[in-house]
């Protein structure tokens, strides 16, 4: 039987083997994993054509390599339309290093995109280590992400992304790919000592807080995910509008920071963990914020007052743009008017 798609990038990936049928355990469609695919591929062949030509790399191809591992991380983004969109962004940026490969008459195909079948048929071991280089970088993509957002960055992290691409493209033999893997638990500790000095130099250093899990009556918006500057952005456009805002699931660890618990209407804590979502906000009567890797396909009973931001987007749900107006949010939340 022919495999419609193949994904085994998470824990709770189907048979602990891999999503092979016409969706993955966490909703992504078949689609949509094959554009997720094709996408990883475009951003290898960025990586490729970056060789030899490091001098040609600005923020915007910084940021281009974030916004695409970012969001092929599990739970991010559902929308086949930002996916092709962000396909051709990277299109556009890998010409920009290549300009003559469209008009060569022997094209000598260094800067293709990667075929990504080359990675799921591989032998076991030279799946398994690839798929740590990718997977790894895919996580340390999000802590890079989140510093960026705050100003901070580091040029050797940036720099190993271009690196770590460029191998999972490349024919190495295991003695070749075990240095990369090890190189990428390097990286990632840099890359979270990274964030943490943004996160604390940006919101304090967090305090031991004892969290309310009892919503009050009246508007509010659940806020999920793992982007605090989100958080604060909201919590300033939401003062003196009688609206509350509460944390789910990954953004609980906010209420330690002094600069955001310092909010009045940041009262608490609402539901458990990210996974038990749709029964938790189903008929929920107040706005949900998704900021990162946190959501699941949402479910009709509430996904009219559902919004997405940064990387993360689902078809036909409203999503906030890089100029960070909540005020669709803001709405809705005094439109349901929260529990009474």
């Amino acid at each position: 039987m022919t495999n419609k798609m193949f994904c085994f990038q998470c824990e709770q990936t189907a048979g602990c083997t891999g999503c092979t049928g016409s969706a993955g355990v966490c909703g992504k469609k078949a689609d949509t994993a094959q554009l997720q695919d094709e996408l990883t591929g475009a951003f290898i062949g960025l990586a490729r054509a970056t060789v030899n030509n490091e001098d040609l790399i600005t923020d915007t191809t910084d940021q281009l390599i974030l916004d695409g591992l970012f969001t092929t991380v599990t739970n991010v983004n559902f929308n086949n339309e930002t996916l092709r969109s962000l396909i051709d962004q990277i299109h556009l940026e890998r010409n920009r290093f290549t300009p003559m490969c469209s008009s060569c008459a022997s094209p000598c195909g260094k800067a293709n995109d990667y075929d990504m079948s080359d990675l799921w048929n591989a032998d076991e071991d030279t799946r398994s280590l690839k798929s740590l280089i990718l997977f790894g970088i895919r996580g340390i993509s999000a802590y890079a992400y989140h510093a960026a957002v705050l100003g901070y960055k580091d040029k050797d992290v940036n720099q190993f992304f271009y690196k770590a691409l460029f191998v999972v493209g490349m024919d190495w033999d295991m003695d070749e790919l075990l240095p990369i893997v090890l190189e990428v638990g390097e990286i990632n500790l840099k890359c979270m000592a990274l964030l943490d000095q943004a996160n604390t130099e940006t919101y304090g250093t967090p305090i031991p807080t004892e969290v309310s899990l009892t919503v009050e009556k009246g508007p509010f918006t659940v806020i999920a995910g793992h982007d605090l500057y989100d958080l604060k952005l909201l919590l300033e456009q939401t003062q003196d509008k009688n609206i509350n805002i509460y944390t789910h699931g990954e953004m609980l660890p906010a209420h330690g920071y002094p600069e955001l618990k310092k909010y009045p209407h940041l009262k608490g804590n609402f539901g458990t963990a990210w996974q038990n979502q749709q029964k938790e906000f189903a008929d929920l009567p107040g706005a949900v914020l998704f900021t990162t890797n946190c959501l699941m396909p949402p479910k009709p009973s509430y996904a009219n007052r559902v919004f997405t931001t940064e990387v993360v987007s689902y078809p036909e749900i409203i999503h906030i743009g890089e100029e960070k107006d909540f005020t669709p949010v803001i709405e809705k939340a005094l439109t349901l008017g929260g529990y009474q």
